[in-house]
């Protein structure tokens, strides 16, 4: 180090030391969020190929079998009445990313999701006893515009006395928010299976369908209701990026930098039960969906900057989901099995996660 040193200077008339040969060039290190160039590139290749494989596989479900010419008026016609999947595909896209990147940073977590809260276990109740009070008939009962708020109210209600109840209480606290939340699930499956023992055969049959998450389960007439709950609530939450940030630091350093962390957990909550309250009345449940994406999303983008985050879940979780239906549609022609297919991958990435961190 000394020889090094020596090399670089030498005597000057003009001073005691005098550089013989410039120093380096600055480090290109900043205190930015992507903090070097490499960083921020890789980023911009990410957001680019994610966004072609969205628009790939939008394409796709709309043109592939298509028997029109591509751009002629049958084709539109045609792609027409595949555009309602599409975008079901894009609500429940933004909703299951937006709500699970939130939902684990509020709680300091990164292996629950909102799933975990009960509102799947709420849908599937609300759906088996409509049926089981009023036979099959019961699933039309609950089909409609009006049934459809009805649902989401439920559950963005039920989330909220929980969250208001626990978070507010002497000993409130979200660990023990999220063990009764996982109870209370827990109890309602068990109320459901108890009730689907006792139907009938056909009566089942018809149940299950709707039991499953799948895009065929979204009915048009609920988007003019779902697009504007979905992108106004997650609008809202990538707005509060940089209080997210400071969220993710735990309550005493949030609290330390001025923010209110209570009411701000309190906040997104709400949007975060919205946003999974559309998407679950919209198309059932997607119990590991949101994991998965959460997961690949932090580390597609390489930060912890809700800024950088958002957009990569959001295009990670499309191009999963519209991918998984373009080729088990077209390719294996076994539509039907999308979500389970979906959910054995979400799972296995979710025990893989544990296995590695080797807690929860």
């Amino acid at each position: 180090m000394a020889e090094s040193t020596a090399s670089r200077v030498s005597p000057s008339p003009e001073g005691p030391f005098r550089t013989s040969e410039p120093l380096p060039a600055r480090s290109e290190r900043s205190s930015r969020t992507l903090p070097t160039r490499r960083a921020r590139r890789r980023y911009r290749i990410i957001v680019t190929v994610l966004s072609v494989l969205a628009v790939g596989f939008a394409f796709g479900l709309l043109a592939w079998d298509n028997p029109m010419p591509v751009g002629s008026d049958g084709f539109w016609r045609i792609a027409e009445m595949r555009a309602t999947n599409v975008v079901v595909m894009a609500v429940v896209a933004i909703c299951q990313a937006i709500a699970t990147v939130s939902f684990q940073t509020v709680t300091n977590n990164r292996i629950i999701t909102p799933s975990i809260m009960g509102f799947e276990a709420l849908y599937i109740a609300v759906q088996t006893s409509a049926v089981y009070f009023l036979g099959v008939a019961g699933i039309l009962a609950i089909q409609g515009v009006s049934q459809f708020l009805l649902q989401i109210a439920v559950m963005v209600g039920f989330a909220m006395l929980l969250y208001g109840w626990l978070l507010s209480g002497r000993y409130g606290n979200l660990q023990v928010m999220l063990l009764i939340g996982i109870v209370i699930g827990g109890g309602l499956g068990s109320v459901s299976a108890f009730m689907q023992r006792l139907l009938t055969p056909s009566e089942f049959d018809v149940l299950s369908a709707r039991l499953f998450g799948n895009v065929a389960n979204a009915d048009a007439s609920y988007l003019p209701v779902a697009i504007p709950l979905c992108l106004g609530a997650a609008a809202l939450l990538v707005l509060s990026s940089r209080r997210l940030n400071l969220v993710a630091l735990g309550r005493d350093a949030s609290v330390g930098l001025g923010l209110n962390h209570r009411r701000e957990t309190m906040r997104v909550l709400f949007l975060v039960s919205v946003l999974m309250a559309v998407s679950t009345a919209l198309v059932g449940p997607m119990t590991f969906l949101g994991f998965l994406v959460a997961t690949l999303a932090y580390q597609f983008a390489d930060t912890h900057d809700h800024r950088y985050v958002f957009p990569v879940a959001a295009l990670t979780c499309f191009v999963v989901l519209s991918g998984a239906y373009f080729v088990m549609r077209n390719i294996f022609y076994a539509n039907g099995v999308v979500s389970i297919i979906i959910e054995l991958v979400g799972g296995l990435v979710f025990l893989f996660v544990i296995l590695r961190k080797g807690r929860l």
